[in-house]
Parts: structure tokens; C-alpha cells; sequence
């Protein structure tokens, strides 16, 4: 009697799932379109003329404003993370790292952006930006972030210009490219020397890895007496920003860099330009191209969700609170 209980009990239990699950294909609470109809949906507002909404743009900053802070705390400084201070990883559940003497003295005393930012450009790596002519449009801005130590050489200057003001640096690039900076450290520094006397941005205390591979960074920048400042991107700024989207239909283990500078530019920036921001395999010709402008190297999937991440900045472009730039510039 008792057995016919527990599979009573357990059929029920099973129907009700299904049931669920039914619901929720039927009615789901939010589909992401296809790579086709996404491009469908950029072609059919290809021709419009974009125009800026203020409203939008103030909205954005606010509600960043609120739940992230990015004019204080986008990154590490004396100042918001005094010694003794625990900064809990935003990519590693309960690990940390105690503010010490040593890596207080590698931080900024404060913000060193100069605020109030006017017209931002961020730049993605796309292979939407070959043959795009789009340098000179990007170099007009008035603040420029990058990602991910991307090449400016001679061949890619008309696509992607030359002025840097913010270029970001994964861990992992430090580890594939310079091994680790174990045994030499002189192609690394000469190698960023292109970007200038730029903030080199580093999610230094995301995952216990990446702490010391940044802090190898660093010390090789100071040691060479670089030009360039090293920001440590403030776990609590990154964790928050990825709420923040979460909250808006981007599922994804970890953002990816190019919505992290995205989102601190709508926080900090009176108008913001994004260019070499399209995750798929075609251009708005449906002729195939590289996914970066300088190599074919794909995106970890499971990590990142960049397709889910531009349907939402193309609601934002369509909303006049953030231009994108697809094709020509010219």
C-alpha cells in the first residue's frame, strides 16, 4: 500500500514537470531569434538614421549608476580598497584576496579618468571591421577603449585607427602569448608600447590565476618604466555589471570584455559609438568572415553568450542610446 503510495505520489510529481516544461516552450519567458532573423532585424533598420536619445542615455547611467557605481569603483584604488580589505573573486565562488601592503601600492589612488567623458568609442575585435575604413571615425573620439591587446599595425590602421586611451588585457592572453611572463618579458612590453600612454585594464582579481599573471604584468610594466598605467578592474564592479545583465536575458557564465567596456562607457560617457561588435560568421552581405579583424580564433561558447549580448545592444542602438557601427564608414 505503501509502495503504490510513493508511485502515485511520484506520477504525479512527473506529470506536474511536464507540465512545466510544456508551459515554458509554449510561453517561454524569452527566446533568443536565430543568427538569420537577427540579421533580418539589423537590415531592415540598415538605412536608418541613428539619433541620440538623451533620455535613454541618462537612463542607462543611473541604473548603473545604482547598481555598480562605475565612477568609483570600476576600478581598484587606494582609496576603495584599503589594506586589510577582503575582495572576494567575481569568477571563482569563495575565493579571495586580502589587500596587502604590496598589491595597496600597485593601486591608483583614485579614478584617474578624466570625468566627465564625452564622446567614447569602444572597440571591439570583430571581423566585421575589415575593409571598414572606420579609423578615422574611431581615433575622432574623444576617449577610446579597447579590447584585449588587439593589433594596430600598419595593415589594420584604416579599420581600427590608432588611438588608445583604455585597452583591456585577459589573464589567459598573458599565459598563451608571453608564457606566463616566466622567462622573458621584453616582447610583452614592447609590444603594448603601441597603445601609448593608455590604462592597461586587467581583471586582476577575478580568479586566483589571473591575480598573479596580472600582478607578472605589472611589475614588468614598472620595471620598464612603461608609459602605460595598470588599472585592476574591481571584482564588485564586474560581479555587479554581470547582475545587471543577467537581469536582462544575457545568460552566460562570464560577460564577455566587450559588454564590460560597453557597460562602463554608458556609465561614464555623455555619448558612446561601438564598433567590431557582430558574433556571427557573415557580414550584412552574408559573405563569411573571420571572427576577429586579425585572426579566425573562435570564442570559448560555453563561456561567453555574445550573440545574446548583441540583440541587447542593438535594442540599445535602435533606442538611440548607444550607436553601433556595422559595415563602412566611409
Amino acid at each position: 500500500m505503501l509502495m503504490r503510495c510513493h508511485r502515485a505520489k511520484l506520477s504525479a510529481w512527473a506529470a506536474f514537470c511536464v507540465l512545466i516544461l510544456c508551459w515554458f516552450y509554449v510561453f517561454p519567458f524569452y527566446r533568443l531569434p536565430g543568427d538569420e532573423d537577427i540579421l533580418e532585424e539589423v537590415l531592415k533598420h540598415r538605412d536608418h538614421v541613428w539619433t541620440k536619445n538623451h533620455t535613454g542615455i541618462n537612463l542607462y547611467r543611473k541604473l548603473l549608476s545604482e547598481c555598480c557605481d562605475p565612477q568609483r569603483l570600476f576600478a581598484l584604488t587606494k582609496e576603495n580598497s584599503p589594506v586589510g580589505k577582503v575582495l572576494w573573486y567575481d569568477g571563482e565562488f569563495y575565493h579571495s584576496h586580502t589587500v596587502n601592503n604590496e598589491t595597496h601600492s600597485m593601486f591608483v589612488q583614485a579614478n584617474p579618468l578624466p570625468l566627465p567623458l564625452k564622446k567614447c568609442a569602444v572597440v571591439g575585435n570583430g571581423g566585421i571591421l575589415q575593409h571598414s575604413k572606420c579609423g578615422r571615425d574611431i581615433d575622432k573620439a574623444d576617449f577610446v577603449m579597447r579590447c584585449n591587446l588587439p593589433p594596430l599595425s600598419k595593415e589594420y590602421v584604416d579599420d581600427v585607427g590608432t588611438k588608445s586611451h583604455l585597452v583591456t588585457a585577459n589573464p589567459s592572453i598573458i599565459g598563451t602569448k608571453y608564457q606566463n611572463l616566466l622567462w622573458s618579458r621584453k616582447s610583452f612590453v614592447e609590444n603594448v608600447k603601441v597603445y601609448g600612454s593608455s590604462f592597461l585594464y586587467m581583471p586582476g582579481f577575478s580568479t586566483r590565476r589571473g591575480t598573479d599573471l596580472s600582478l607578472r604584468a605589472a611589475y614588468a610594466l614598472a620595471d620598464s618604466s612603461s608609459n602605460l598605467t595598470m588599472l585592476f578592474a574591481n571584482p564588485n564592479f564586474l560581479g555587479n555589471v554581470g547582475l545587471f545583465w543577467s537581469a536582462r536575458n544575457v545568460h552566460a557564465r562570464r560577460l564577455s570584455t566587450g559588454l564590460f567596456m560597453v557597460s562602463l562607457a554608458l556609465g561614464l560617457c555623455e555619448e558612446v559609438s561601438v564598433y567590431g561588435f557582430w558574433p556571427f560568421p557573415f557580414d550584412l552581405d552574408k559573405k563569411p568572415i573571420s571572427h576577429h579583424y586579425y585572426d579566425s580564433m573562435q570564442p570559448n561558447r560555453w563561456f561567453h553568450a555574445m550573440p545574446e549580448e548583441f540583440v541587447q545592444l542593438w535594442e540599445l542602438h535602435k533606442s538611440g542610446t548607444l550607436r553601433i557601427n556595422l559595415g563602412s564608414c566611409s
